[in-house]
């Protein structure tokens, strides 16, 4: 397997997958579906966090109602045009080696053009 500079280390590289619907979600589901990128604000992969999504709340004695997290998780879900929009290794995967081109090719351009003005 080949690490490429976009690839996070793991346990971010894993794949979480996308949470079961429930009648009675929980936080951990509504982070899976952070994590799997259905809510279209994040790449596809896994954030350790140092606490829990809802750790807080808990901690608070504020836990939030499954009514709280599934309405959540249904105003938070992203269409897929959002989704599609967010998957940054997709049908844009030439940008990065044309920016690196650019950074080689700009200065060997002017340095030529430099050269030749002597």
């Amino acid at each position: 397997m080949t690490l490429r500079s976009e690839t996070p280390p793991a346990p971010g590289n894993l794949d979480f997958g996308e949470a079961p619907d429930s009648e009675n979600p929980t936080s951990a589901q509504l982070k899976a579906d952070i994590d799997s990128g259905r809510t279209g604000d994040k790449a596809s992969h896994g954030d350790v966090g140092a606490a829990p999504l809802g750790t807080c709340d808990e901690a608070g004695d504020t836990p939030p109602t499954p009514q709280r997290i599934k309405l959540a998780r249904e105003t938070e879900a992203a269409s897929e045009q959002v989704r599609a929009a967010a998957d940054v290794h997709g049908e844009r995967s030439w940008i990065m080696p044309v920016f690196y081109s650019a950074i080689v090719a700009i200065p060997v351009v002017i340095g030529g053009a430099l050269l030749l003005l002597r």
